[in-house]
């Protein structure tokens, strides 16, 4: 009788574990979908608010955006306590050169997307970071030695094929998408090789950049080429930008943490879709007949590379389904 008892005990002790557990691990899925989804929506919109200091030069914004979010990441770390991680990476030459290489990749990527935005280029920016992904695959393959599947390499021929078409038919090249597409392939690459938190990385990578940037927003405030010529309102939203820079990258990296990062992958579209949105529709920007036939090359491929992603989450998840049966 007693045996039985504890033996009931241990089960409903055991069983009651086990569902606060998977509650737990379902209300971190659910916050970690919630941070995927809201940092890419910022990304999207981010447009809006380079807009809004459109009369700076793009130098000066880019420059206020590193130094400002390297103050902002600088409070964060005070707050959390975090310095140990920080002293760590600093005495380690080797890493920090590496850090310092993330640094100037991802300096140029926010420097030619703040230059494009406040020059009528959001359309061509948005296909930038619809190119991406397929850059990813293909620096995947090149230097961590990752197999591409034939329909991964299906889409990157068909991405290829569209800039091909606008470079060799209309002569033009999409320097900016390009540029865009391949800096943030190259900063994530880089990432990889460093396994750095993301409040951790952007401090850094803010650190490395921020003395040369520092000297060139006093430079240009003292030339009357800053913010405080057009008053508090400017100034202010131009030390926003440090955290506007800095939340949606923290963000990211909490649904990195929680979710399955092939899911997070899924959420990489909404981005350049409410740019691509807002250039077309609410800033009048041109949508060619060069700019749709790169998009619908660039969308097949896109299309292609899903489709297999989902197929291959399918076929994992029968695959434990038949296990567990």
């Amino acid at each position: 009788m007693t045996v039985g008892f504890y033996a009931e005990c241990v089960i409903i002790i055991t069983y009651e574990e086990l569902y606060l557990n998977r509650e737990k691990e379902a209300k971190a899925m659910n916050y970690g979908y919630l941070a995927a989804a809201s940092a890419y929506i910022i990304w999207g919109l981010l447009p809006v608010f380079w807009k809004l200091l459109a009369q700076l030069p793009a130098v000066y914004i880019l420059s206020a955006r590193i130094v400002y979010s390297f103050f902002f990441c600088v409070v964060l770390v005070l707050l959390k306590k975090n310095w140990a991680q920080i002293k760590a990476e600093l005495k380690q030459p080797k890493r920090m050169a590496r850090i310092a290489l993330a640094g100037a990749m991802v300096t140029l990527n926010w420097g030619v997307y703040i230059w494009a935005v406040n020059n009528g280029h959001i359309v061509e920016s948005s296909m930038g970071y619809y190119l991406n992904p397929l850059i990813v695959i293909l620096f995947s393959t090149c230097f961590f030695k990752e197999k591409m599947t034939m329909w991964e390499w299906l889409a990157m021929m068909l991405a290829a094929l569209g800039v091909m078409i606008m470079i060799i038919r209309f002569r033009q090249v999409p320097w900016i998408a390009l540029t865009l597409a391949v800096s943030f392939a190259s900063y994530g690459a880089v990432k990889k090789t460093l396994h750095l938190d993301g409040l951790t990385s952007l401090t850094l990578e803010t650190a490395c950049m921020f003395p040369i940037f520092f000297a060139v927003l006093f430079w240009m405030e003292g030339q009357g080429q800053g913010a405080v010529p057009y008053g508090w309102g400017v100034l202010l939203l131009s030390m926003v930008s440090g955290i506007v820079t800095a939340i949606p990258l923290l963000l990211y990296g909490t649904a990195v943490k929680t979710i399955p990062f092939s899911t997070v992958g899924f959420f990489q579209y909404i981005a350049p879709t409410i740019s691509l949105a807002l250039g077309v529709a609410f800033y009048g920007e041109v949508f060619t007949i060069e700019d749709f036939m790169v998009f619908i090359f660039i969308w097949l491929g896109l299309a292609v590379y899903l489709g297999s992603s989902l197929y291959r989450l399918w076929a994992d998840y029968r695959h434990k389904v038949n296990v567990t049966e």
